[in-house]
């Protein structure tokens, strides 16, 4: 099942937040030290600015992947939304299910008055995820060299856009 978590998941959120921080560290500018959604109370407030500020979740039993977005907060660019914090656990990978928490992130995009650009960023070190956003139309429109240092690596992250239309 696909959803827009509710502050009743916060603990599973942070729970798999956590997971992916330290799982795969190079995809996330956050370190589990110094996350700024790594309480309950965060992450409720996050979600109390809903349409322009959502987590999505796939469940399998658990929370087994999510996904969020955030709209610009200055009006000169409040007409796009951000991508951030897509992550399955590696027992759901290649199941459909990134594709599926996309797939609700680009529905629930198009729903919110006035947003007409989609934008995320994606680790060079994560050419699944890379592929992922182009099938669903995102596309490179720069790249960032030693945007993120982890374990050692200067890793590159791509910049890319979806029109919604």
């Amino acid at each position: 099942m696909i959803r827009t978590l509710a502050a009743a998941d916060a603990e599973a959120y942070l729970e798999l937040r956590r997971q992916a921080l330290l799982d795969t560290p190079g995809a996330f500018a956050a370190s589990p030290e110094d996350d700024l959604v790594a309480t309950v109370e965060a992450f409720r407030e996050q979600l109390g600015r809903e349409p322009d500020s959502v987590v999505i979740g796939a469940f399998r039993e658990r929370l087994v992947g999510m996904v969020g977005l955030y709209r610009d907060r200055h009006r000169k660019s409040s007409h796009t939304l951000h991508l951030w914090g897509m992550y399955v656990a590696p027992e759901h990978r290649h199941s459909g299910i990134g594709a599926q928490l996309l797939a609700a992130a680009l529905a629930h995009a198009r729903s919110v008055p006035g947003v007409e650009w989609v934008r995320l960023s994606v680790s060079a070190a994560a050419p699944d995820a890379q592929r992922l956003y182009e099938r669903a139309g995102f596309r490179v429109w720069g790249s960032e060299p030693d945007a993120l240092r982890a374990g050692g690596e200067r890793l590159v992250d791509h910049h890319m856009a979806l029109r919604l239309g």
